[in-house]
């Protein structure tokens, strides 16, 4: 596994930590875990041939990473109950899309 691939799977336990901490500290737990939620957009990986495939971007690629997915993502922001899933959601987006950049600048 390359180094990039590392960091990126690091910053996607990494930075939802640090957000937790931050903004939801007396709950810092639970706000980590469903910000860990996150990842179940990954499950779409399952549907591509192959499942993981470190060169290839995920934005556009894997339907739950795609624009209209996101405008559910956001709209999951709006109610408290499932604010932070949300967050988790559209936080996983932005690191997929910053792995995306990072092998454009590399190749």
């Amino acid at each position: 596994m390359s180094l990039r691939a590392i960091l990126h799977l690091g910053l996607h336990a990494a930075i939802p930590a640090l957000l937790a901490w931050l903004f939801w500290r007396p709950q810092f737990a639970k706000a980590w875990m469903l910000l860990l939620l996150g990842w179940v957009i990954d499950l779409d990986h399952l549907l591509a041939d192959p499942i993981y495939a470190p060169d290839r971007c995920s934005i556009g690629f894997h339907p739950l990473h795609t624009a209209p997915a996101v405008v559910l993502y956001a709209g999951l922001v709006m109610p408290r109950r499932t604010r932070l899933f949300g967050i988790g959601l559209l936080l996983h987006i932005a690191l997929d899309a910053i792995d995306c950049v990072w092998m454009r600048c590399s190749s």
